[in-house]
């Protein structure tokens, strides 16, 4: 005769809150196998009961998933005697115990009759401690997880909390994944011992997650939301806002096409603040750029043609299946056998059959110097690229000396495609980006020729009353206040 298994919650640490049919079931037993006995309500289980526990088990492997393999293969074991088993976990069985559901898998693989006793969670007198309302809005993370991520899976808009915070190394690691999405400072709240004695509550900043003394397996860390929202669904959900009926009128008019002309904007506003380097500037320029590109989004989703959710799931599988040094087993020597790599997966997505260039990906409507740099790039993952950065320099010669032979307006034309060509190698062999190169020297060509301006209207002289040597002698003065190297007067 097979026996059955029946897993009961223990509560969160307070005798007082088993409940009334775990208690029964407890009293009558001889014999209760516990998770573990480092739970507070251990101590005062009913007695003439003999009470087993897996503590050891944790001694014998590395990870948690080898310990809660064991625990639940042994539970399933002892469940198939005649007596069957009764099984103890700490608050709630189906909250954060992860040897249960694999104990329900297999005895439903064994025809197992199983029995589930629920018990008051860890929520219960922890959201009671915090006084928050978890139906306003809460999410659950373990700590250990967490910390094997390197961003959290969490919405900053809603509450977190982040249990079993067991010891300093466990706290560091989550502490690590949280800020980088929290800032260092972010108030948060520590909860220890929550509903029974012993209970604390205090509030500290982020950063100091990890410089608690005391933290234990009952340590649960609270995160509060951001004070004003800033998660990607706030920000969708305020485009769509200004979508929907009564909502903006110019907004509801937009289309994909309307819209063009700003996207590219927004987009050269972000360029615009990575060649003057301010970072105050590109955290909002992102922004911008992020909302042109919700706003595409949302125009799809209500097209019915695709939502946000299916770009980023596309981009993401991309990325995890053309780094598979990375996500996989395989092994790299250097950048440049990954970017080989990638054009090789590439190729493969795109099918052996058909002919498709490594090149016709390439975005026409990209840039001149853009384009040049994008397409010496993706030749040189190839192999096809010269051996060092000397034949390229020379290379630039040649063109410059083919250009002034050019007999005409058609080979000048031709001639200076080459030559600008051959500079974007240079620049890419040097590591400069030849399209930033190129705006930053038109910027100090503007702010010099503006002071130039100013100079000459200073003195009362109109530009087109000056002289070359003239207008050269208040270049010279703009280049000396400190506006930057480079740049250049028409001689």
């Amino acid at each position: 005769m097979i026996g059955q298994i029946v897993i009961i919650g223990l509560g969160p640490g307070d005798p007082e809150q088993i409940t009334l049919k775990a208690w029964k079931v407890l009293e009558a037993a001889s014999e209760v196998y516990l998770r573990t006995k480092r739970h507070p309500s251990v101590g005062s289980l009913p007695e003439g009961v003999l009470y087993r526990s897996f503590d050891e088990v944790y001694e014998n492997h590395d990870s948690y998933a080898e310990v809660y393999e064991e625990i639940a293969t042994r539970v399933v074991a002892l469940g198939e005697r005649p007596q069957g088993v009764v099984y103890a976990v700490p608050g709630h069985p189906f909250m954060g115990e992860t040897a249960v559901p694999r104990i329900l898998e297999l005895a439903r693989e064994r025809a197992l009759s199983t029995r589930v006793i629920a018990g008051v969670s860890f929520l219960e007198p922890v959201t009671t401690a915090l006084g928050i309302d978890p139906f306003e809005g809460l999410q659950v993370c373990d700590a250990m997880l967490l910390g094997q991520r390197h961003h959290p899976n969490l919405c900053p808009d809603v509450g977190a909390l982040i249990v079993q915070v067991c010891d300093r190394y466990v706290a560091s690691r989550a502490k690590i994944t949280l800020m980088n999405l929290y800032h260092d400072d972010h108030p948060i709240r520590l909860v220890r011992h929550a509903g029974t004695e012993q209970q604390q509550v205090r509030g500290l900043l982020l950063y100091e997650l990890d410089r608690q003394e005391d933290l234990d397996h009952l340590t649960t860390a609270y995160i509060p939301p951001l004070p004003s929202p800033g998660s990607v669904s706030s920000f969708q959900n305020a485009v769509a806002r200004l979508r929907a009926p009564g909502g903006c009128p110019w907004d509801r008019e937009q289309t994909h096409q309307t819209l063009r002309s700003e996207l590219l904007e927004e987009t050269y506003e972000v360029l615009a603040a990575l060649d003057a380097d301010d970072m105050e500037a590109l955290e909002e320029e992102l922004g911008d750029l992020m909302l042109q590109i919700l706003f595409h989004a949302q125009l799809a989703t209500e097209d019915g043609d695709f939502k946000l959710i299916d770009s980023v799931q596309h981009v993401i599988e991309k990325l995890v299946r053309r780094h598979p040094h990375v996500f996989g087993d395989e092994e790299v020597e250097d950048a440049a056998e990954v970017l080989q790599n990638w054009e090789r997966i590439k190729r493969a997505e795109r099918g052996e059959e058909a002919f498709s260039s490594m090149l016709s990906g390439i975005n026409r409507a990209l840039p001149a110097l853009s384009q040049a740099m994008e397409i010496q790039r993706r030749v040189a993952r190839v192999g096809f690229d010269w051996s060092s950065a000397e034949p390229v320099s020379a290379k630039v010669k040649e063109e410059l000396q083919e250009f002034h032979q050019a007999s005409n307006a058609d080979e000048r034309l031709a001639e200076m495609g080459d030559l600008l060509f051959s500079l974007v190698n240079v620049a890419r062999w040097h590591e400069i980006d030849a399209e930033s190169a190129l705006r930053q020297a038109n910027r100090r060509f503007m702010e010099r020729f503006t002071a130039l301006e100013r100079r000459a209207q200073a003195q009362g002289i109109p530009l087109e009353e000056m002289t070359l040597e003239e207008m050269d002698a208040l270049w010279e003065q703009a280049k000396g206040e400190g506006m930057g190297p480079g740049g250049a007067s028409p001689d």
